[in-house]
């Protein structure tokens, strides 16, 4: 079982610039007091193919965690966009938030990010150079959850120490996710996932 729960994730600015900063709201559960504190990292990826071309855009650690509901606020930097491949600007992407406790990842919730210019004349006459200011991103309504199993503490309950998905079960509703425009996998998103509130 797992001792932290997501309950919710809400970006404060969706849609938004490509050049503006991540706002987003995590309400999570906490069924047994924590000795050390969560790790929140928050990651871009452009290239499914590419693992290296990943960007880490923050973290933050979150702590001391008592026992019951938690809500944080979490700001990351936009992407640096002369790290992504001129033909991987434009189009889908994804922007994962992952969880971890003592350098081990138990939950993982990616969201489909869109990124297209401002206007539909841009869109159907694009700059022969990409113009970053003119860009704007939208994730989708409906991210992919994929839980893990881990080590908590000596007197916490744990299935097991070896990484293992739990797909059978999300407090983030049951319904299935959104048709995928991608392979779910390259992206570090899980096909055995569940939908989750709309990012707003």
């Amino acid at each position: 079982m797992s001792i932290v729960t997501i309950r919710d994730v809400t970006f404060l600015n969706n849609p938004a610039k490509f050049t503006d900063p991540y706002k987003f709201k995590v309400t999570f559960e906490c069924i047994a007091p924590l000795k050390e504190d969560l790790e929140w990292r928050l990651i871009f990826v452009a290239c499914p193919d590419q693992e290296h071309l990943d960007q880490e855009l923050d973290d933050c650690m979150v702590g001391p965690v008592p026992r019951g509901v938690n809500v944080f606020e979490f700001e990351a930097i936009s992407p640096d966009p002369s790290k992504i491949p001129k033909e991987d600007v434009l189009g889908v992407a994804a922007v994962i938030l992952t969880g971890l406790y003592k350098d081990q990842e138990f939950v993982r919730v990616g969201y489909y990010q869109n990124t297209e210019y401002e206007s539909e004349e841009l869109n159907e006459n694009p700059p022969a150079e990409i113009d970053v200011s003119r860009l704007v991103r939208e994730l989708v309504a409906k991210p992919r959850v994929t839980r893990f199993s881990i080590k908590w503490d000596a007197e916490t309950p744990s299935t097991t120490t070896q990484p293992a998905i739990n797909s059978s079960e999300t407090s983030f509703g049951s319904a299935p996710g959104a048709p995928l425009a991608r392979e779910p996998d390259g992206l570090g998103l899980s096909a055995a996932s569940a939908s989750v509130p709309a990012a707003s």
